[in-house]
């Protein structure tokens, strides 16, 4: 009983973290595509801040929620993509890098809120005191993570998709080919290989080079430049 407890306010912890993180990234990209001239998200109800309009089911509970019960180091989740209609953006190089780090952008900003809130919160009873601060540091932690990763240049996340703004064309279409792909392959070369060659009795910590290492050094940064 006392386990089953533990773990309800351990979720609670991540909750409002996780809605706000994914909720405000796909909300941003959103409202980029807007200023650049392209309304398909207005139009189908994705500027809203209601978490349940971008909630996915896989991404955004059975995957966090598997990751929280099986007591992995971190969380990680994803929303549904916003839709964007990249050739409806003017200018439209522009526009798809700018509607493209939206995302990222809005996490480091709520890392950053989250960092604020840890230094000037008033002090409440000790319990409510702990669990502020662990929500809190969970959204730095979360956010950066999640502004990491959605970096890593491969198509379809963010930092794919500036790629593929700022490369020549004949790279360019490459890249926009490996939409439907790229994802698979990030799950192959970031999750499953170290899975196997581990088996085998090689260590490549793939995700920790990757995203755990750049996500504690932004977070060492946003840290010292704040506190």
């Amino acid at each position: 009983m006392n386990h089953l407890i533990d773990v309800i306010i351990s979720a609670t912890t991540w909750v409002v973290p996780v809605l706000l993180a994914v909720t405000l990234h796909e909300a941003a990209h959103g409202f980029a595509a807007k200023m650049f001239g392209d309304d398909t998200a207005q139009r189908l109800g994705r500027l809203s801040l209601n978490p349940i309009r971008h909630i996915d089911p896989i991404g955004t509970i059975l995957i966090p929620a598997l990751l929280l019960i099986t007591g992995a180091p971190f969380l990680f989740g994803y929303a549904k993509p916003v839709p964007v209609a990249f050739q409806r953006l003017n200018p439209q190089r522009l526009g798809v890098v700018c509607v493209a780090v939206a995302g990222p952008l809005t996490n480091v900003g709520l890392a950053i809120l989250s960092i604020l809130l840890m230094v000037w919160l008033p002090s409440f009873s000790p319990a409510v005191n702990d669990w502020l601060a662990t929500m809190l540091n969970q959204s730095i932690w979360l956010n950066c993570i999640l502004a990491v990763f959605n970096m890593l240049p491969i198509p379809p996340l963010d930092g794919g998709r500036v790629l593929t703004a700022i490369s020549p064309l004949p790279i360019a279409r490459v890249l926009a080919r490996m939409e439907k792909t790229g994802m698979i392959i990030l799950i192959g070369v970031v999750f499953l290989l170290p899975y196997v060659t581990e088996k085998l009795g090689i260590y490549l910590p793939i995700f920790q080079w990757l995203v755990i290492t750049p996500t504690r050094e932004l977070v060492h940064f946003l840290t010292a430049i704040i506190i």
